[in-house]
């Protein structure tokens, strides 16, 4: 657990529950505990507790306690939504997690520690966040990636990318793979909340795993178990595989900046979708989605198909010589 030495003790004790027993992430708690440190830090500010010559992002909250949160009203919740929005510039996605943290919050105070009588955040809406369509590599183009590997590392290089592609890896799941948790062909994996999801690995990541295996270096490893490892013989971190997925992205004639390792998991998972006729609840297991709306983003269909439905209609030959 992080330690957070600037956290009132109502916050730690609230940070320490969601990592226990809710077991959310170490990265999820600290983005949590950013949004409530700003958020305090504004509330302070709001109510005329913080010294106007005090910078806001210096502004403690250490002083935080069950006294001072029983009075914030849905209209202060409103008013720090205003500032964040305003004056911090921060967009509706930044907004929504912000509203998720407040409400999760106060729903702990309320519901859980039982320290207050009143919810204010129980009727706060969330923005609404315009759902885009995911971009990602079309099939030619997926192949284009693969082809272009080449280089000192290329069987490490063509694995991680046959990952990414086939099995719909988060970059987290796929720096965090050890050896011993593959078997024959399966792959357990450590998703969101460290949660444990297996993945079935088709006859193409068999294969480039097992040829990457026979040039892995053995001697002089620093993390034995570690799948991907780095020219320093250690396991391979997010930042250099992104810039691999980069460079490949680049020399097979593709935009790095329009596409991301991120993207490569949109790839995978509209082509299990398009030409695999994966059910969607399929799809949310391989993925490791929560929620079936996050997968559902998936269930776009592109301009050739929508082509293709109109064409097929019994009258589109009509009037033809």
């Amino acid at each position: 657990m992080n330690n957070f030495n600037e956290a009132p003790q109502i916050l730690r004790d609230y940070l320490n529950y969601i990592g226990t027993i809710r077991g959310k992430s170490n990265s999820t708690i600290k983005e949590y505990f950013f949004d409530l440190r700003t958020f305090f830090r504004f509330m302070k500010m709001h109510k005329g507790l913080a010294d106007s010559s005090t910078e806001f992002e210096k502004i403690p909250i250490d002083d935080i306690d069950v006294n001072f949160i029983k009075y914030i009203t849905l209209s202060d919740l409103y008013e720090y939504m205003a500032y964040v929005s305003l004056d911090r510039g921060n967009n509706a996605s930044s907004r929504a997690r912000k509203v998720a943290s407040i409400k999760s919050f106060f729903n702990y105070l309320h519901s859980k520690a039982r320290l207050i009588d009143y919810n204010p955040a129980k009727e706060l809406e969330s923005p609404k966040i315009q759902k885009r369509m995911p971009r990602y590599l079309s099939l030619e183009e997926s192949k284009q990636l693969l082809n272009s590997v080449s280089g000192k590392h290329r069987q490490r290089d063509y694995a991680i990318l046959m990952l990414f592609l086939n099995c719909g890896l988060r970059l987290s799941e796929l720096v965090s793979i050890n050896i011993n948790r593959i078997k024959n062909d399966t792959l357990t994996v450590v998703g969101k909340g460290n949660k444990e999801r297996t993945i079935y690995l088709n006859k193409a990541c068999v294969n480039a795993i097992q040829q990457y295996l026979r040039v892995r270096p053995v001697d002089g490893v620093k993390d034995k178990n570690a799948l991907f490892l780095s020219e320093r013989k250690q396991r391979i971190s997010k930042k250099t595989v992104q810039y691999i997925v980069k460079k490949y992205l680049q020399q097979a004639g593709l935009d790095p900046h329009r596409y991301s390792v991120h993207k490569l998991r949109h790839t995978a998972a509209t082509l299990m979708y398009k030409y695999g006729n994966v059910d969607i609840r399929l799809l949310q297991e391989i993925l490791g989605h929560e929620n079936l709306s996050t997968t559902e983003i998936y269930t776009h269909v592109d301009n050739e198909q929508l082509r293709n439905a109109v064409d097929s209609n019994p009258l589109a030959t009509m009037g033809e010589e």
